[in-house]
């Protein structure tokens, strides 16, 4: 039988080297190996494949529209909002949502892996960069825009994303003194019916209210729907400085099928299963860090769809709600308010505008770790004031809590070394003898009381904490921008000059000579090789994830090493 311990450190590592290999193809618009398949729900929405124009109702009263790529129109004219947060800029056409900044947050583009360097020692220029916000919503460059209009119950033509409007005087910029701002649109009478939309941006807020406002100046009663809809191309949003694999693409919420994600591959296949109405939920459109989503969280029957959109090109996709109003009289108004959140995936503010939100806040399969890891972050950090240090703290307490647990493994491995020079002579006495050469093994570790795989174990059981913890550092936005010690101005990028790598690199070699040696030659080198072939992935990690795997070995060094010094292991 061969080394145990080696052959579980070999799986670990393999999984490892899985993982990242994973989040390369994600990164790289591949299929996840790991993608669970789409859960049975009550409904299927099919994939829309209708003509272009205005948005089509099926036969049905109530029947979910097919959204449509909406033609060119003269006359059509930008309105542009800015607040504290936000720079937004409105379409008369429809009263779209053609274009988002978010002030707060910087796009700032990552130098070439070795630029910083190179730059160091003179021999390439530092680029002048003016760093400008983050554009989310931006029709005219990732065709992604949020849309409502209304639908005739019956069929009849009335206002929608694809109509005219008229934008009343105002003001639009939120100065200094005022806490929001209203923009008003108008539509012509279209089917008897006039829509007037009201936008109302606060301060410090990601949310914008829309008012649908229904004036009925027909002569005839009309029950309308209206709808609101989120449309974006099927390109993933920006990854960030590193492979992530998070998702991009529509979400849907309600509170009986909870949380549902929907790959734009399985829109275009017709795949696509969410519950098709609720009385309750929200639709969205998700990408790493940053979020869309149409908000109504008053109960009230609506209909959920997921649709590719008809005729446009690049192919673009849809998710929205339609919402089925009471009829309206001749010479009635209805009103109703709806909420356009725009912004950063803070998970406690998101959590307070509508239930389920926070999950947007992609975490992948280790969401039930991730999720109470990040709590301790955000308390950590309320008392430290700086993320990087916040880190560092999380992996100490993880490492106090799991303290006996890793004594336990490293006073196996702390065995297994003082035995070592025995079973290396032992397998040289009876190399010729391989099956004597096992029973000897197995006799020198019972009278040792040795147990091969007892270092391996207690690794397994924390394995899931710490993979969620990596997902903390990787879905949190907070980290985007946030500085930690000297050269470390970006916890969300990769280090400039690859001092963490380089540092965690050493750590994990400390740690090989720390541990058994292998009495088989090859296993010995291939023990040596491993740290190295695993932290070169580093160096284009993000500097947290960095920081939190090189604190987390210099724990397990200065550990291991205590231990080895209580047996008298010589380290």
């Amino acid at each position: 039988m061969t080394d145990i311990r080696r052959t579980v450190l070999w799986v670990v590592f393999t999984m490892s080297l899985v993982l990242l290999w994973d989040g390369w193809q994600k990164h790289n618009g591949q299929p996840s190996m790991f993608s669970p398949a789409a859960p049975k729900a009550v409904a299927t929405a099919a994939s829309g494949n209708g003509a272009t124009g205005v948005p089509t109702p099926a036969a049905v009263p109530g029947a979910v529209p097919t959204p449509a790529a909406a033609p060119a129109v003269l006359g059509s004219e930008k309105v542009h909002i800015k607040t504290d947060v936000l720079n937004v800029t409105l379409e008369t056409l429809g009263g779209d949502v053609s274009r988002v900044e978010l002030l707060s947050y910087l796009d700032v583009p990552e130098p070439g892996l070795f630029d910083p360097l190179l730059q160091a020692v003179g021999l390439k220029q530092k680029p002048v960069i003016v760093p400008k916000p983050i554009v989310l919503l931006d029709a005219a460059g990732k065709s992604y825009k949020a849309q409502s209009g209304l639908l005739g119950s019956q069929g009849e033509q009335l206002p929608t994303h694809n109509t005219l409007m008229t934008v009343l005087p105002g003001e639009r910029e939120l100065k200094a003194g005022m806490n929001e701002l209203t923009v008003r649109m108008e539509s012509p009478v279209v089917g008897g019916v006039k829509l007037v939309k009201t936008f109302t941006f606060k301060r410090g807020d990601y949310v914008v209210g829309v008012r649908h406002e229904l004036v009925n100046a027909g002569t005839t009663p009309v029950t309308p729907q209206v709808y609101v809809q989120l449309v974006r191309d099927g390109v993933a949003g920006p990854q960030g400085s590193s492979f992530t694999g998070t998702f991009t693409g529509p979400a849907v919420y309600n509170e009986n099928s909870k949380f549902h994600k929907v790959e734009f591959k399985d829109i275009d296949k017709g795949k696509v299963e969410i519950d098709k109405t609720a009385n309750n939920g929200w639709v969205a459109m998700v990408q790493h860090y940053f979020a869309s989503a149409w908000l109504h969280n008053e109960a009230g029957h609506r209909e959920f769809f997921v649709k590719k959109v008809a005729g446009a090109v690049p192919d673009q996709y849809a998710v929205g709600m339609v919402f089925t109003q009471p009829v309206l009289a001749p010479g009635a108004t209805q009103i109703r308010d709806d909420q356009l959140f725009v912004g950063p995936q803070e998970e406690k503010k998101l959590s307070a505008l509508a239930p389920g939100l926070e999950l947007v806040k992609d975490y992948g399969i280790f969401a039930i770790l991730a999720k109470p890891l990040f709590w301790l972050l955000e308390k950590l950090h309320s008392y430290l004031g700086n993320w990087g240090w916040s880190i560092i703290a999380l992996v100490v307490l993880l490492k106090a809590a799991f303290y006996w647990l890793n004594a336990s493994a490293y006073r196996s491995m702390a065995k297994m070394k003082a035995v070592g020079p025995k079973i290396q002579a032992m397998r040289e006495r009876l190399k010729d003898k391989p099956q004597e050469m096992q029973q000897e093994m197995m006799r020198i570790y019972r009278e040792e009381k040795v147990n091969p795989i007892g270092g391996c174990l207690p690794i397994f059981l924390q394995m899931p904490f710490f993979m969620g913890l990596y997902w903390v550092l990787l879905s949190t936005v907070e980290m985007r921008g946030a500085p930690w010690l000297g050269w470390i101005t970006d916890l969300s990028a990769k280090d400039p000059y690859f001092i963490l790598p380089i540092l965690m690199t050493l750590s994990s070699l400390l740690q090989v000579a720390l541990g058994p040696k292998s009495p088989d030659p090859m296993q010995a080198k291939m023990m040596w090789f491993m740290p190295l072939a695993f932290s070169f992935m580093f160096f284009v990690f993000p500097s947290g994830l960095v920081l939190y795997w090189l604190t987390n070995n210099i724990l397990s060094i200065a550990q291991q090493w205590m231990i080895n010094k209580q047996l008298g292991v010589q380290n």
